[in-house]
Protein backbone atom coordinates (compact mmCIF):
# COMPACT_ATOMS: atom_id res chain seq x y z
CA UNK A 1 0.00 0.00 0.00
CA UNK A 2 1.33 3.35 -1.06
CA UNK A 3 0.30 7.07 0.94
CA UNK A 4 -0.16 10.05 -1.10
CA UNK A 5 -0.42 13.41 -0.41
CA UNK A 6 -2.61 15.66 -2.51
CA UNK A 7 -0.56 18.44 -3.92
CA UNK A 8 -4.15 21.06 -3.58
CA UNK A 9 -5.24 20.20 -0.82
CA UNK A 10 -3.47 18.42 1.63
CA UNK A 11 -5.09 15.53 2.69
CA UNK A 12 -3.65 11.91 2.14
CA UNK A 13 -4.90 9.22 0.88
CA UNK A 14 -3.99 5.46 0.14
CA UNK A 15 -3.96 3.46 -3.08
CA UNK A 16 -2.34 0.05 -3.51
CA UNK A 17 0.49 -1.14 -5.51
CA UNK A 18 -1.56 -1.81 -8.89
CA UNK A 19 -3.10 2.12 -8.26
CA UNK A 20 0.13 3.20 -7.52
CA UNK A 21 1.75 1.70 -10.97
CA UNK A 22 -0.94 2.88 -12.82
CA UNK A 23 -0.81 6.37 -11.91
CA UNK A 24 3.08 6.39 -12.59
CA UNK A 25 3.04 5.27 -15.87
CA UNK A 26 0.37 7.87 -17.06
CA UNK A 27 2.67 10.09 -15.76
CA UNK A 28 5.98 8.45 -17.52
CA UNK A 29 3.85 8.17 -20.70
CA UNK A 30 2.78 11.92 -20.48
CA UNK A 31 6.94 13.16 -20.21
CA UNK A 32 7.88 10.96 -22.78
CA UNK A 33 5.39 11.99 -25.34
CA UNK A 34 6.23 15.88 -24.78
CA UNK A 35 10.07 14.87 -25.19
CA UNK A 36 9.12 12.86 -28.55
CA UNK A 37 7.12 15.89 -29.44
CA UNK A 38 9.58 18.72 -28.65
CA UNK A 39 12.51 16.46 -30.68
CA UNK A 40 9.92 15.92 -33.72
CA UNK A 41 9.34 19.42 -34.03
CA UNK A 42 12.91 19.94 -33.31
CA UNK A 43 13.56 17.89 -36.44
CA UNK A 44 11.06 19.56 -38.61
CA UNK A 45 12.78 22.83 -37.68
CA UNK A 46 16.16 21.52 -39.08
CA UNK A 47 14.59 19.89 -42.04
CA UNK A 48 12.90 23.41 -42.73
CA UNK A 49 16.15 25.51 -42.40
CA UNK A 50 17.83 22.45 -45.05
CA UNK A 51 15.64 23.15 -47.19
CA UNK A 52 15.09 26.79 -47.32
CA UNK A 53 19.10 26.65 -47.74
CA UNK A 54 19.13 24.06 -50.67
CA UNK A 55 16.58 26.68 -51.95
CA UNK A 56 18.73 29.24 -52.04
CA UNK A 57 21.34 27.48 -53.29
CA UNK A 58 18.97 26.41 -56.70
CA UNK A 59 18.13 29.45 -56.70
CA UNK A 60 21.69 31.11 -56.68
CA UNK A 61 22.85 28.92 -59.55
CA UNK A 62 19.93 28.94 -61.50
CA UNK A 63 21.08 32.66 -61.33
CA UNK A 64 24.29 32.19 -62.46
CA UNK A 65 23.48 29.56 -65.31
CA UNK A 66 20.90 32.54 -66.46
CA UNK A 67 23.47 35.53 -66.15
CA UNK A 68 25.95 33.32 -68.18
CA UNK A 69 23.10 32.88 -71.03
CA UNK A 70 22.63 36.74 -70.91
CA UNK A 71 26.43 37.38 -71.42
CA UNK A 72 26.39 34.62 -74.52
CA UNK A 73 23.42 36.05 -75.36
CA UNK A 74 24.83 39.92 -75.80
CA UNK A 75 27.41 38.28 -77.70
CA UNK A 76 25.73 36.80 -80.10
CA UNK A 77 23.26 40.04 -80.53
CA UNK A 78 26.79 41.79 -81.13
CA UNK A 79 27.58 40.26 -83.81
CA UNK A 80 24.00 39.85 -85.07
CA UNK A 81 24.22 43.76 -84.83
CA UNK A 82 27.66 44.30 -86.69
CA UNK A 83 26.41 41.70 -89.53
CA UNK A 84 23.20 44.07 -90.34
CA UNK A 85 25.12 47.19 -89.97
CA UNK A 86 27.92 45.60 -92.90
CA UNK A 87 24.88 44.55 -94.78
CA UNK A 88 23.28 47.85 -94.70
CA UNK A 89 26.23 49.47 -95.56
CA UNK A 90 26.85 47.42 -99.03
CA UNK A 91 23.06 48.38 -99.55
CA UNK A 92 24.19 51.81 -99.30
CA UNK A 93 26.96 51.91 -101.51
CA UNK A 94 24.71 50.12 -104.17
CA UNK A 95 22.30 52.42 -103.63
CA UNK A 96 24.26 56.06 -103.60
CA UNK A 97 25.82 53.98 -107.07
CA UNK A 98 22.42 53.90 -108.68
CA UNK A 99 21.05 57.23 -107.57
CA UNK A 100 24.46 58.74 -109.27
CA UNK A 101 24.01 57.24 -112.28
CA UNK A 102 20.36 57.85 -112.29
CA UNK A 103 21.06 61.91 -111.55
CA UNK A 104 23.57 62.11 -114.39
CA UNK A 105 20.92 60.37 -116.84
CA UNK A 106 18.39 62.80 -115.99
CA UNK A 107 20.49 65.76 -116.36
CA UNK A 108 21.52 64.26 -120.21
CA UNK A 109 17.77 63.87 -120.65
CA UNK A 110 16.80 67.64 -119.58
CA UNK A 111 19.96 68.96 -121.34
CA UNK A 112 18.42 67.13 -124.83
CA UNK A 113 15.04 68.31 -124.41
CA UNK A 114 16.00 72.31 -123.85
CA UNK A 115 18.88 72.23 -126.92
CA UNK A 116 15.62 70.76 -128.84
CA UNK A 117 13.38 73.37 -127.81
CA UNK A 118 15.73 76.21 -128.22
CA UNK A 119 16.65 74.52 -131.71
CA UNK A 120 12.51 74.60 -132.60
CA UNK A 121 11.95 78.34 -131.39
CA UNK A 122 14.80 79.58 -133.60
CA UNK A 123 13.18 77.95 -136.49
CA UNK A 124 9.65 79.15 -135.51
CA UNK A 125 11.26 82.89 -135.44
CA UNK A 126 13.04 82.19 -138.73
CA UNK A 127 9.52 80.93 -140.53
CA UNK A 128 7.80 83.92 -139.08
CA UNK A 129 10.25 86.43 -140.13
CA UNK A 130 9.86 85.51 -143.49
CA UNK A 131 6.06 85.12 -143.25
CA UNK A 132 6.09 88.90 -141.99
CA UNK A 133 8.72 89.90 -145.04
CA UNK A 134 6.49 87.95 -148.08
CA UNK A 135 3.26 89.83 -146.30
CA UNK A 136 5.05 93.25 -146.32
CA UNK A 137 5.58 92.92 -150.11
CA UNK A 138 2.16 91.59 -151.33
CA UNK A 139 0.91 94.73 -149.08
CA UNK A 140 3.69 97.34 -151.01
CA UNK A 141 2.35 95.75 -154.34
CA UNK A 142 -1.26 96.00 -153.57
CA UNK A 143 -0.15 99.74 -153.05
CA UNK A 144 1.14 100.20 -155.85
CA UNK A 145 -1.04 98.94 -157.87
CA UNK A 146 -3.58 101.05 -156.41
CA UNK A 147 -1.70 104.08 -157.00
CA UNK A 148 -1.18 102.70 -160.59
CA UNK A 149 -5.13 102.55 -161.08
CA UNK A 150 -5.78 105.84 -159.15
CA UNK A 151 -2.90 107.94 -161.40
CA UNK A 152 -2.86 106.20 -163.95
CA UNK A 153 -6.28 104.43 -164.93
CA UNK A 154 -5.06 105.17 -168.62
CA UNK A 155 -1.95 103.48 -168.29
CA UNK A 156 -3.80 100.21 -166.62
CA UNK A 157 -5.57 98.56 -170.21
CA UNK A 158 -1.99 99.33 -171.77
CA UNK A 159 0.61 97.64 -169.02
CA UNK A 160 -2.40 94.83 -168.12
CA UNK A 161 -0.33 92.06 -170.05
CA UNK A 162 2.65 93.78 -168.45
CA UNK A 163 1.42 93.47 -165.05
CA UNK A 164 -0.54 89.94 -165.46
CA UNK A 165 3.27 88.88 -166.23
CA UNK A 166 4.71 90.50 -162.84
CA UNK A 167 1.76 89.12 -161.13
CA UNK A 168 2.77 85.49 -162.34
CA UNK A 169 6.25 86.36 -161.58
CA UNK A 170 5.11 87.26 -157.99
CA UNK A 171 2.81 84.18 -157.45
CA UNK A 172 5.57 81.98 -159.26
CA UNK A 173 7.49 83.36 -156.53
CA UNK A 174 5.58 82.70 -153.49
CA UNK A 175 5.34 79.24 -154.67
CA UNK A 176 8.45 78.87 -154.48
CA UNK A 177 8.82 80.21 -150.82
CA UNK A 178 5.86 78.15 -149.62
CA UNK A 179 7.95 75.52 -150.87
CA UNK A 180 10.94 76.39 -149.30
CA UNK A 181 9.30 76.86 -145.82
CA UNK A 182 7.41 73.32 -146.04
CA UNK A 183 11.35 72.15 -147.07
CA UNK A 184 12.70 73.94 -144.12
CA UNK A 185 9.61 72.90 -141.73
CA UNK A 186 10.61 69.33 -143.19
CA UNK A 187 14.29 69.78 -142.24
CA UNK A 188 13.49 70.56 -138.51
CA UNK A 189 11.13 67.71 -137.89
CA UNK A 190 13.82 65.54 -139.28
CA UNK A 191 16.57 67.69 -137.19
CA UNK A 192 14.72 66.76 -134.00
CA UNK A 193 13.31 63.04 -134.67
CA UNK A 194 17.42 62.69 -134.98
CA UNK A 195 17.64 64.92 -131.93
CA UNK A 196 14.97 62.43 -130.92
CA UNK A 197 16.47 59.17 -131.77
CA UNK A 198 20.20 60.53 -130.54
CA UNK A 199 18.37 60.52 -126.89
CA UNK A 200 16.82 57.58 -126.82
CA UNK A 201 20.23 55.95 -128.02
CA UNK A 202 21.87 57.78 -124.58
CA UNK A 203 18.74 56.57 -122.80
CA UNK A 204 19.42 52.68 -123.97
CA UNK A 205 23.15 53.08 -123.47
CA UNK A 206 22.73 54.30 -119.72
CA UNK A 207 20.18 50.94 -119.59
CA UNK A 208 22.97 49.07 -121.04
CA UNK A 209 25.36 50.47 -118.74
CA UNK A 210 23.43 49.96 -116.00
CA UNK A 211 22.41 46.30 -116.92
CA UNK A 212 25.97 45.96 -117.33
CA UNK A 213 27.22 47.43 -114.06
CA UNK A 214 24.46 45.18 -112.25
CA UNK A 215 25.98 42.17 -114.35
CA UNK A 216 29.35 43.16 -112.86
CA UNK A 217 28.32 43.45 -109.36
CA UNK A 218 27.04 39.95 -109.74
CA UNK A 219 30.16 38.26 -110.93
CA UNK A 220 32.33 40.14 -107.95
CA UNK A 221 29.62 38.86 -105.88
CA UNK A 222 30.19 35.61 -107.72
CA UNK A 223 34.07 35.80 -106.80
CA UNK A 224 33.40 36.64 -103.23
CA UNK A 225 30.94 33.40 -102.40
CA UNK A 226 33.72 31.61 -104.61
CA UNK A 227 36.66 33.11 -102.24
CA UNK A 228 34.47 32.48 -99.30
CA UNK A 229 33.78 28.65 -100.37
CA UNK A 230 37.64 28.16 -101.04
CA UNK A 231 38.17 30.16 -97.45
CA UNK A 232 35.54 27.98 -95.81
CA UNK A 233 37.03 24.49 -97.43
CA UNK A 234 40.64 25.84 -96.39
CA UNK A 235 39.82 26.28 -92.71
CA UNK A 236 37.67 23.23 -92.86
CA UNK A 237 40.50 20.95 -94.28
CA UNK A 238 43.16 22.72 -91.20
CA UNK A 239 39.98 21.70 -88.66
CA UNK A 240 40.27 18.41 -90.49
CA UNK A 241 44.11 18.01 -89.82
CA UNK A 242 43.61 19.44 -86.11
CA UNK A 243 41.48 16.66 -85.48
CA UNK A 244 43.29 14.01 -87.17
CA UNK A 245 46.21 15.30 -85.28
CA UNK A 246 44.61 15.27 -82.07
CA UNK A 247 43.26 12.13 -82.61
CA UNK A 248 46.83 10.02 -83.14
CA UNK A 249 47.89 12.27 -80.29
CA UNK A 250 45.11 10.95 -77.97
CA UNK A 251 44.96 6.96 -78.28
CA UNK A 252 41.91 5.18 -77.40
CA UNK A 253 41.95 1.40 -76.03
CA UNK A 254 38.82 0.10 -77.90
CA UNK A 255 38.62 -3.23 -78.65
CA UNK A 256 42.17 -4.24 -77.10
CA UNK A 257 43.90 -4.29 -73.91
CA UNK A 258 46.83 -1.84 -72.85
CA UNK A 259 49.28 -4.78 -72.86
CA UNK A 260 48.93 -5.61 -76.36
CA UNK A 261 48.94 -2.07 -77.65
CA UNK A 262 51.72 -1.13 -75.84
CA UNK A 263 53.41 -4.37 -77.20
CA UNK A 264 52.18 -3.83 -80.76
CA UNK A 265 53.83 -0.20 -80.46
CA UNK A 266 57.13 -1.36 -79.30
CA UNK A 267 57.36 -4.45 -82.15
CA UNK A 268 56.74 -2.07 -84.49
CA UNK A 269 59.93 -0.40 -84.35
CA UNK A 270 61.76 -2.89 -82.32
CA UNK A 271 63.67 -4.10 -85.61
CA UNK A 272 64.87 -0.21 -86.37
CA UNK A 273 65.36 1.49 -82.64
CA UNK A 274 66.47 -1.18 -80.55
CA UNK A 275 67.78 -4.74 -82.17
CA UNK A 276 69.31 -5.61 -79.36
CA UNK A 277 66.62 -5.08 -77.00
CA UNK A 278 64.90 -7.48 -74.88
CA UNK A 279 60.85 -6.56 -74.09
CA UNK A 280 59.14 -9.20 -72.91
CA UNK A 281 56.25 -10.48 -70.93
CA UNK A 282 57.29 -10.56 -67.09
CA UNK A 283 56.42 -14.45 -66.06
CA UNK A 284 58.84 -15.19 -63.28
CA UNK A 285 56.31 -14.86 -60.10
CA UNK A 286 58.85 -17.04 -58.05
CA UNK A 287 59.09 -14.03 -55.73
CA UNK A 288 54.88 -13.85 -54.93
CA UNK A 289 54.70 -11.00 -57.57
CA UNK A 290 55.07 -10.00 -61.30
CA UNK A 291 55.37 -6.98 -63.42
CA UNK A 292 54.06 -6.70 -66.92
CA UNK A 293 57.10 -5.99 -69.12
CA UNK A 294 60.78 -5.93 -68.95
CA UNK A 295 62.51 -3.66 -70.99
CA UNK A 296 66.24 -4.04 -71.18
CA UNK A 297 69.16 -2.46 -73.82
CA UNK A 298 72.46 -3.64 -74.88
CA UNK A 299 75.68 -1.88 -75.82
CA UNK A 300 78.76 -3.87 -76.75
CA UNK A 301 77.39 -6.37 -74.31
CA UNK A 302 76.50 -4.12 -71.37
CA UNK A 303 73.58 -3.74 -70.14
CA UNK A 304 72.72 0.58 -69.96
CA UNK A 305 68.89 0.71 -69.35
CA UNK A 306 66.20 -1.63 -67.60
CA UNK A 307 62.64 -0.36 -67.15
CA UNK A 308 60.00 -2.52 -65.58
CA UNK A 309 56.41 -1.65 -66.88
CA UNK A 310 53.09 -2.43 -65.34
CA UNK A 311 49.84 -1.65 -67.55
CA UNK A 312 46.56 -0.60 -66.05
CA UNK A 313 43.61 0.06 -68.34
CA UNK A 314 40.30 1.96 -66.75
CA UNK A 315 38.32 -1.08 -68.00
CA UNK A 316 40.23 -3.54 -65.61
CA UNK A 317 38.11 -5.19 -63.16
CA UNK A 318 40.69 -4.93 -60.06
CA UNK A 319 39.64 -3.57 -56.57
CA UNK A 320 42.25 -0.60 -56.19
CA UNK A 321 42.00 0.20 -59.98
CA UNK A 322 40.74 4.49 -58.95
CA UNK A 323 44.07 5.74 -58.43
CA UNK A 324 47.16 5.16 -59.52
CA UNK A 325 49.14 5.25 -56.34
CA UNK A 326 47.63 2.35 -54.81
CA UNK A 327 50.14 0.94 -57.56
CA UNK A 328 53.62 2.36 -56.83
CA UNK A 329 54.72 0.01 -53.98
CA UNK A 330 53.95 -2.84 -55.77
CA UNK A 331 55.91 -1.31 -59.02
CA UNK A 332 58.72 -0.41 -56.95
CA UNK A 333 59.17 -3.64 -55.69
CA UNK A 334 59.40 -5.22 -59.09
CA UNK A 335 61.61 -2.84 -59.88
CA UNK A 336 64.22 -4.37 -57.47
CA UNK A 337 63.04 -7.84 -57.31
CA UNK A 338 63.57 -7.90 -61.29
CA UNK A 339 66.87 -5.47 -60.73
CA UNK A 340 65.69 -3.13 -62.96
CA UNK A 341 66.96 0.55 -63.04
CA UNK A 342 63.25 2.31 -63.71
CA UNK A 343 59.92 1.29 -63.25
CA UNK A 344 57.11 2.99 -65.35
CA UNK A 345 53.30 2.78 -64.82
CA UNK A 346 51.10 3.03 -68.30
CA UNK A 347 47.75 3.86 -66.89
CA UNK A 348 44.31 5.62 -68.32
CA UNK A 349 43.34 5.55 -64.85
CA UNK A 350 42.37 8.78 -63.24
CA UNK A 351 41.22 10.50 -66.48
CA UNK A 352 40.45 13.24 -64.84
CA UNK A 353 43.20 14.20 -63.05
CA UNK A 354 45.15 17.24 -64.11
CA UNK A 355 48.41 15.92 -63.04
CA UNK A 356 48.31 12.76 -65.21
CA UNK A 357 46.86 14.24 -67.94
CA UNK A 358 50.17 16.51 -68.96
CA UNK A 359 51.11 12.79 -70.56
CA UNK A 360 54.51 11.99 -68.44
CA UNK A 361 54.45 12.30 -64.87
CA UNK A 362 57.87 12.14 -63.01
CA UNK A 363 56.86 10.29 -59.38
CA UNK A 364 60.16 9.77 -58.13
CA UNK A 365 59.02 11.61 -54.74
CA UNK A 366 57.41 8.49 -54.12
CA UNK A 367 59.36 5.98 -55.67
CA UNK A 368 63.09 6.64 -57.26
CA UNK A 369 63.38 6.46 -60.73
CA UNK A 370 59.41 6.04 -61.44
CA UNK A 371 57.66 7.38 -63.90
CA UNK A 372 53.68 7.59 -64.99
CA UNK A 373 52.53 7.93 -68.71
CA UNK A 374 49.71 7.64 -71.07
CA UNK A 375 49.64 5.30 -73.85
CA UNK A 376 50.37 7.93 -76.11
CA UNK A 377 53.96 8.90 -74.65
CA UNK A 378 54.83 4.73 -73.96
CA UNK A 379 57.20 5.06 -76.66
CA UNK A 380 58.56 8.84 -76.39
CA UNK A 381 59.42 7.70 -72.98
CA UNK A 382 61.50 4.79 -73.46
CA UNK A 383 63.28 6.64 -75.93
CA UNK A 384 64.01 9.50 -73.85
CA UNK A 385 65.41 7.26 -70.97
CA UNK A 386 67.47 5.56 -73.63
CA UNK A 387 69.30 8.54 -74.99
CA UNK A 388 70.22 9.82 -71.85
CA UNK A 389 71.18 6.04 -70.98
CA UNK A 390 73.19 6.27 -73.59
CA UNK A 391 75.28 9.02 -72.80
CA UNK A 392 75.96 7.94 -69.22
CA UNK A 393 77.10 5.22 -70.82
CA UNK A 394 80.51 6.64 -71.84
CA UNK A 395 80.57 8.04 -68.30
CA UNK A 396 80.04 4.34 -66.99
CA UNK A 397 82.94 2.86 -69.08
CA UNK A 398 85.43 5.81 -68.34
CA UNK A 399 84.50 5.55 -64.54
CA UNK A 400 85.07 1.39 -64.88
CA UNK A 401 88.62 2.41 -66.32
CA UNK A 402 89.27 4.83 -63.86
CA UNK A 403 88.55 2.64 -61.12
CA UNK A 404 90.47 0.11 -62.66
CA UNK A 405 93.51 2.13 -63.13
CA UNK A 406 93.11 2.95 -59.43
CA UNK A 407 92.02 6.89 -60.58
CA UNK A 408 89.72 9.62 -58.28
CA UNK A 409 86.72 9.01 -59.91
CA UNK A 410 84.87 11.32 -57.76
CA UNK A 411 84.24 13.79 -60.88
CA UNK A 412 82.88 11.36 -62.75
CA UNK A 413 80.30 10.48 -60.65
CA UNK A 414 79.46 14.23 -59.90
CA UNK A 415 79.23 14.22 -63.57
CA UNK A 416 77.15 11.66 -64.06
CA UNK A 417 74.34 12.74 -60.78
CA UNK A 418 74.75 16.39 -62.83
CA UNK A 419 73.86 15.13 -65.95
CA UNK A 420 70.70 12.70 -64.46
CA UNK A 421 69.44 16.26 -62.56
CA UNK A 422 69.39 18.12 -65.90
CA UNK A 423 68.00 15.40 -67.91
CA UNK A 424 65.52 15.54 -65.56
CA UNK A 425 64.96 18.94 -65.65
CA UNK A 426 64.71 19.09 -69.62
CA UNK A 427 62.03 16.10 -69.25
CA UNK A 428 60.06 18.05 -66.92
CA UNK A 429 60.28 20.81 -69.73
CA UNK A 430 59.13 18.77 -72.69
CA UNK A 431 56.31 17.27 -71.24
CA UNK A 432 54.64 20.83 -70.28
CA UNK A 433 55.37 21.75 -73.99
CA UNK A 434 53.99 19.33 -74.95
CA UNK A 435 50.71 19.57 -73.14
CA UNK A 436 51.08 23.18 -74.54
CA UNK A 437 50.91 21.96 -77.77
CA UNK A 438 47.88 20.14 -77.50
CA UNK A 439 45.73 22.73 -75.84
CA UNK A 440 46.89 24.59 -78.88
CA UNK A 441 45.66 22.76 -81.47
CA UNK A 442 42.27 22.65 -79.35
CA UNK A 443 42.28 25.97 -79.41
CA UNK A 444 42.99 26.57 -82.92
CA UNK A 445 40.15 24.07 -83.59
CA UNK A 446 37.70 25.67 -81.89
CA UNK A 447 38.83 28.86 -83.58
CA UNK A 448 38.40 27.73 -87.10
CA UNK A 449 34.99 26.68 -86.17
CA UNK A 450 34.01 30.64 -85.47
CA UNK A 451 35.40 31.55 -88.52
CA UNK A 452 33.47 28.84 -90.49
CA UNK A 453 30.07 29.81 -88.82
CA UNK A 454 31.35 33.60 -89.37
CA UNK A 455 31.92 32.82 -93.53
CA UNK A 456 28.80 31.02 -93.50
CA UNK A 457 26.86 33.30 -92.25
CA UNK A 458 28.53 36.03 -94.27
CA UNK A 459 27.42 34.03 -97.16
CA UNK A 460 24.29 33.94 -96.49
CA UNK A 461 23.79 38.02 -95.69
CA UNK A 462 25.08 38.53 -99.59
CA UNK A 463 22.84 35.83 -100.79
CA UNK A 464 19.99 38.50 -99.68
CA UNK A 465 21.93 41.61 -100.71
CA UNK A 466 21.85 40.03 -104.39
CA UNK A 467 17.99 38.77 -104.03
CA UNK A 468 17.46 42.69 -102.92
CA UNK A 469 19.34 43.85 -106.59
CA UNK A 470 18.17 41.62 -108.73
CA UNK A 471 14.12 42.61 -107.07
CA UNK A 472 15.33 46.38 -107.81
CA UNK A 473 13.73 47.87 -111.22
CA UNK A 474 13.25 51.47 -111.94
CA UNK A 475 9.43 51.46 -111.52
CA UNK A 476 10.28 50.17 -107.77
CA UNK A 477 12.58 53.49 -107.67
CA UNK A 478 10.20 55.89 -109.07
CA UNK A 479 6.96 54.43 -106.53
CA UNK A 480 5.85 57.24 -104.52
CA UNK A 481 7.99 59.78 -106.12
CA UNK A 482 5.43 62.12 -108.56
CA UNK A 483 8.70 64.30 -109.56
CA UNK A 484 10.54 61.34 -111.35
CA UNK A 485 7.26 59.53 -112.92
CA UNK A 486 6.14 63.52 -114.06
CA UNK A 487 9.58 63.13 -115.85
CA UNK A 488 9.25 59.40 -117.29
CA UNK A 489 5.53 60.58 -118.24
CA UNK A 490 6.83 63.43 -120.21
CA UNK A 491 10.00 62.11 -121.78
CA UNK A 492 7.03 59.56 -123.05
CA UNK A 493 4.70 62.48 -124.43
CA UNK A 494 7.27 63.63 -126.20
CA UNK A 495 8.27 60.46 -127.64
CA UNK A 496 4.34 59.66 -128.90
CA UNK A 497 4.33 63.59 -130.35
CA UNK A 498 6.87 63.53 -132.28
CA UNK A 499 5.98 59.75 -133.69
CA UNK A 500 2.81 61.61 -134.70
CA UNK A 501 4.26 64.62 -136.44
CA UNK A 502 6.48 61.86 -138.99
CA UNK A 503 3.41 60.19 -139.95
CA UNK A 504 1.28 62.94 -141.06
Amino acid sequence: MKELKCPKCGSSFVVDEADYASILSQVKNTEFQEEVNRRIEEIEKQHRAEQKADAMKAEQDFQMRLNEKERELGKKDTEIARLREQANSIAQNKQLEFNEVLSKRDSEIAQLREQTKSAVQSKELEFKDFLADRDAQIAKLKEQLQSIKEAKELEIANEVAKKEQEISTLKSTIAQNDNQRQLAVMEEKSKAQEALQAKDAKIAELENRMILEKKEATIRETGIKEQHALIIRQKQEEIDFYKDMKSRMSTKMIGESLEVHCSTEFNRVRSSMYPNAYFEKDNDAKDGTKGDFIFRDFADGMEYISIMFEMKNECDTTATKHKNEDFFKKLDDDRKKKNCEYAVLVSLLEPDSELYNEGIVDVSYRSPKMYVVRPQFFMPLISLLTQASRKSLDYQRELIIARQQSIDVTHFEDNLNDFKEKFGNNYRLASEKFQKAIDEIDNTIKHLQKVRESLVGSENNLRLANKKADELTIKKLTKNNPTMQAKFEEARVIKSQLGTSDDE
